[in-house]
């Protein structure tokens, strides 16, 4: 796969490195549309960050393979301009304005993850900007009365309470809940989702504790967490954070019942990790390779996708990865309806949108979040994450108890 890539700048107090990834494309791609995409490519959100470019990157190779975007009469040629805001949320919100204002943007992909997606809405916001955030699913993120803000993540209650349905009927006896959370928007909010979906079935919250961003030593928190005894751990924050959290919990005899963490054991690399002591985590996210949609976007079926995908990575796609591949597909089903680049009339588009993609039905609510999907539920087996909900895609029934 090759990529063109623009000159390297430094944009202020180290914005990065500014990356227009294009590929190669058929002769009569005569105009070029360029989307901003500003990534933590280096720091502690380095992996999420390097997860999103694959994705962007496989929908820009495909777009272009096949001749680019047409509107309009017109046949445009994919360009992918990339920042590194290197985990810092101000620069990611920097970086927003500067591939707008500077690189003259057409559309923009938000940065990663909750609150950085909320912090640079506002840019993309005044800027009259169609964004779309392949992996922001607060709806502290919608709810602040945007037109231009559109998200394939759909609200975090939907990951919940499905998960507090199935431990509460499992007859396990499962009765109390300890839950420990990233301090950072998403995170938090997961968590606080978790508390309202476990305490609405009658589980009891024994303990509700944050951790800074950063946190390397887990061990004083966690020892009170095994003097209350809970059924069930909950554990939010990103993977680097949870690989060391469940290290420590293991090196300390945390051994509840049920332990879900999320987001980390929706990625290989955290089952790598960690190894045995994957081995029961449950999880959820909002796309999984065992589910099965006939699309009409340019990868057609879920596993068109995902064997294009392993074709170019040699590696199954995970959520964060198939959400930035939907996220062009999308874009790409609204320049198409609107027939034009048009920013106003594209926003129209996607704000209509009622399609059905690789990665799921595509409807987005009136905050501009989806509203259409199921997300799985599944469990790390035998070194697998398999589905155990929805019953549609289901792999596996949920196992319980832990490694030590």
């Amino acid at each position: 796969m090759a990529f063109t890539k623009g000159s390297s700048r430094l944009w202020g107090l180290g914005l990065g490195l500014v990356m227009a990834a294009a590929v190669s494309t058929a002769s009569t791609a005569q105009e070029v549309i360029r989307i901003g995409a500003p990534l933590p490519l280096t720091g502690p959100l380095s992996p999420e960050g390097v997860k999103q470019q694959r994705g962007y990157n496989l929908w820009a190779k495909a777009a272009n393979a096949k001749g680019g975007i047409t509107a309009g009469g017109k046949t445009y040629k994919v360009e992918i301009v990339y920042v590194d805001y290197e985990s810092n949320t101000p620069r990611a919100v920097q970086s927003a304005e500067r591939l707008i204002t500077s690189d003259k943007v057409n559309f923009l992909f938000s940065p990663f993850g909750s609150g950085a997606a909320k912090a640079a809405s506002s840019v993309s916001e005044r800027y009259r900007i169609p964004t779309i955030a392949a992996t922001a699913s607060s709806v502290e993120v919608y709810d602040q009365g945007y037109k231009y803000l559109f998200g394939t993540f759909t609200p975090n209650d939907t990951l919940t309470n499905p998960l507090a349905d199935i431990v509460s009927k499992s007859g396990q006896n499962v009765k109390t809940i300890a839950i420990y959370a990233r301090n950072d928007l998403f995170p938090r909010a997961i968590a606080k989702e978790m508390e309202k979906s476990a305490k609405a079935r009658g589980i009891e919250v024994v303990s509700f504790d944050e951790y800074a961003i950063g946190t390397m030593d887990h061990a004083s928190a966690l020892t009170l967490m095994l003097q209350r005894k809970p059924d069930w751990v909950f554990g939010t924050g990103y993977i680097n954070d949870l690989i060391l959290m469940r290290r420590q919990m293991a090196d300390l005899g945390v051994k509840p019942k049920v332990l879900t963490m999320i987001a980390g054991p929706a990625y290989q690399e955290f089952i790598d990790a960690t190894g045995p002591l994957a081995q029961n985590i449950s999880s959820a996210a909002w796309w999984h390779p065992a589910v099965a949609y006939n699309g009409t976007d340019i990868f057609g079926k879920t596993a068109d996708y995902v064997a294009a995908f392993q074709a170019e990575y040699k590696s199954v796609p995970d959520y964060a990865e198939a959400s930035a591949s939907a996220a062009g597909a999308i874009l790409q089903m609204a320049i198409a309806k609107a027939g034009t680049i048009d920013p106003e009339k594209v926003r129209d588009a996607l704000a209509s949108l009622d399609v059905t993609t690789f990665y799921g039905p595509v409807r987005f609510g009136p905050t501009g979040q989806i509203v259409s999907l199921e997300p799985p539920a599944f469990q790390i087996q035998d070194g697998k994450a398999k589905v155990f909900y929805p019953a549609a895609v289901k792999q596996t029934d949920l196992q319980f108890g832990i490694a030590r």
